[in-house]
């Protein structure tokens, strides 16, 4: 998740308001945001929230912080709108003041003098911000990469970082994400080449999931469906919502006729379908997952069916990524997936150590320093700028919270303000800034209820009725009641999942999860921490 506060005398503006997706870990949390005390501390200074691009790392905490922050947002038009379809789900939109920004049209926050400048990443409508303040000018580059050949012909804006370069910038803060890998990223353009040929060869339907916010991407597929005479659909909640966003702004560009919706696909033959979906990070309950075992309302996977991952697998989700492609290759599907193969199905959109090399070359900050990444990302990215001339005492590795001071001549740390992660439930939009604490409280209030369950790995069979623990939930005359109404409700959970669900232990446990807190909820009014426990048989 991304946030970042630039300040000058009396004003402050918020760069980014992003959230994370908590792992397997956290138990009950669904995103992550900023702790925003600091943004409290100051409310009254903040003139403005700027959003370099529509991901969710990125805008994702933008109902939280508004919610306490009265301050008007800016970012490009498809930002702006993905960030709009956030605050009408919070009943926000009409609270909160947006306003557009373009490149080349630069705009005045107090003492702050900004202009986007375009730079290509895997979503559309991405820049750098440059901050001409009293003290400097200050570039910052959100996420980015140099496409020399970008699918909507819009290139990175290299002669305004080269201007900017020549006025002379004070610091550069810069996307660290792919700077240990060699080289450059490959074109978005790449991508089409391997889709062509898996589309081409097909005898069966075609399955590709990707980021529904890879608008490129996305248009890639449409034009190979439309060349290849086959239909198009998109599946799961954000990939409807974000392609019609697209659509509605002329930025995907659908032939009359290609689409159809998902209830038609059965209608269809398989031979003459393409199908974009959600679910590339093995999400349980995202529409391939749900396809993978067979529990999709519109959708199957047959022998002769390709499926395709234009994604890259985000750290943590490893296992539940390839769970999901273990179900697809016993279902018969045929599974591309990023594995280094040329021509790839999946590039990334973040530069590699040329282009951050490049960047810093442009820009030839006096300072710098690297952002978006673990610490031995910064680290490499600080030793690369090292290479290219900028004094290492001109480098700053900072830490969440850090504060750096510029005065126009010298720059150096100057202490911290608080920091931290805000955990939240959204079907309660209960937060708190520690899941220790979260934890306690939830248990404090409505109790704990563990069921535990002896699984046969290979049949998916209980092996012995379910036991369940209780704690702190209702008082022992009731407890038995519910206990045997709870086990009943878990054992109906299992009858209706399939073997492939019942044996997948992450699908079984948040089903189970779902259903026991529904139940509860019903019966009691409470909502119980529920945390499932299946042991393998």
């Amino acid at each position: 998740m991304n946030m970042m506060v630039f300040e000058y005398g009396d004003s402050a503006i918020v760069v980014d308001c992003g959230v994370m997706f908590p792992d397997a870990e956290l138990p009950g949390v669904d995103i992550i945001i900023p702790d925003i005390t600091y943004l409290r501390q100051i409310h009254d200074r903040i003139r403005a929230i700027i959003l370099t691009h529509g991901h969710e790392d990125h805008i994702g905490a933008l109902p939280y912080v508004l919610d306490e922050i009265d301050a008007p947002v800016y970012g490009t038009p498809f930002t702006l709108a993905l960030a709009r379809a956030k605050l009408v789900e919070h009943e926000m939109e009409h609270s909160v003041e947006m306003r557009e920004m373009r490149p080349a049209m630069p705009f005045d926050i107090g003492p702050f003098h900004v202009e986007f400048i375009h730079l290509t990443h895997s979503i559309i409508e991405s820049g750098a911000l440059a901050i001409t303040t009293p003290a400097g000018i200050i570039i910052h580059t959100g996420d980015f990469k140099f496409d020399p050949t970008p699918m909507d012909q819009r290139q990175s804006d290299l002669h305004t970082l080269a201007d900017y370069g020549r006025k002379g910038v004070l610091a550069l803060f810069s996307d660290s994400t792919n700077v240990e890998r060699p080289g450059i990223t490959p074109s978005e353009r790449a991508v089409r080449e391997r889709l062509s040929e898996i589309i081409t060869a097909a005898e069966g339907r075609v399955l590709i999931t990707c980021f529904a916010t890879s608008v490129h991407r996305l248009q890639i597929v449409a034009d190979l469906a439309y060349e290849r005479g086959r239909r198009l659909c998109f599946l799961g909640r954000s990939m409807h919502q974000i392609s019609e966003i697209a659509q509605q702004m002329g930025r995907l560009p659908i032939p009359p006729g290609l689409l159809v919706d998902p209830q038609e696909l059965r209608n269809l033959p398989r031979s003459k379908v393409v199908v974009v979906l959600t679910g590339s990070q093995g999400e349980p309950m995202a529409a391939l997952p749900r396809v993978a075992v067979n529990r999709h309302r519109w959708l199957s996977v047959e022998p002769g069916d390709e499926v395709v991952i234009s994604a890259r697998v985000i750290p943590g989700n490893e296992k539940a990524i390839f769970r999901m492609i273990d179900h697809l290759y016993r279902r018969g599907a045929r599974i591309h997936y990023d594995d280094g193969s040329q021509p790839p199905v999946h590039v990334s959109g973040h530069g590699s150590a040329e282009e951050s090399n490049l960047m810093l070359n442009l820009v030839r900050p006096r300072f710098f320093v690297p952002l978006h990444g673990e610490y031995r990302q910064l680290f490499r990215h600080a030793e690369a700028a090292k290479q290219v001339g900028i004094p290492p005492e001109n480098i700053f590795l900072l830490e969440s919270g850090d504060v750096l001071e510029f005065d126009g001549e010298n720059t150096k740390k100057v202490g911290r303000v608080p920091v931290g992660r805000v955990c939240i439930d959204v079907g309660t939009l209960d937060e708190v800034g520690d899941v220790i604490l979260k934890e306690r409280r939830h248990i404090s209030e409505d109790g704990i209820v563990i069921p535990i369950l002896a699984i046969n790995e290979h049949t998916g069979q209980l092996e012995v009725p379910p036991e369940i623990v209780s704690r702190g939930f209702v008082p022992m005359d009731d407890a038995a009641h519910l206990v045997e109404s709870a086990r009943q409700v878990i054992l109906k959970t299992i009858e209706v999942s399939n073997t492939e669900e019942v044996t997948d232990w992450g699908v079984i446990k948040e089903k189970i999860r779902t259903a026991l807190r529904r139940h509860f909820d019903q019966e009691t009014g409470k909502r119980p921490m529920v945390l499932p426990v299946v042991l393998e048989v």
